[in-house]
């Protein structure tokens, strides 16, 4: 069995196939969700899993370069993009339109769906590499 806190196949596999500049998404329950991309869907219902627990666990496993949020978490839900910044420090955050942001979705390896019902709660994770 596992030692790390990641225990869904799906991402884990996902993670582990990542390369330099791959970008995954995870997002709220509401993000839409291009039909075309790969979609790990772990909602189970309103708040589970939420979406800080759930970058949490995939940071425990993920290498992650570069982070870029909507522009609209910063004014309507400041307190994820706070947490974010504190599970990431050191890395680079850009900030795009939530409209671009959800264009990025479909040039995305996968977007990961959670239960989260806090608005604007996504973020692309940028892979990087270990050495």
């Amino acid at each position: 069995m596992k030692k790390t806190p990641l225990l869904n196949v799906a991402l884990s596999e996902l993670i582990a196939s990542l390369g330099h500049g791959d970008m995954l998404v995870i997002g709220d329950a509401g993000l839409p969700i291009p039909a075309e991309t790969y979609r790990i869907d772990l909602a189970l219902t309103r708040g589970v899993p939420g979406f800080i627990e759930t970058v949490r666990t995939v940071l425990s496993e993920m290498q992650v370069e570069r982070v870029i949020v909507a522009e609209e978490t910063a004014r309507v839900s400041p307190h994820v993009l706070q947490e974010l910044e504190a599970l990431l420090p050191g890395v680079p955050f850009e900030r795009v339109s939530h409209e671009l942001l959800k264009d990025l979705c479909g040039r995305a390896r996968a977007v990961v769906r959670t239960g989260e019902f806090t608005p604007y709660a996504n973020v692309i994770l940028v892979a990087g590499v270990v050495f």
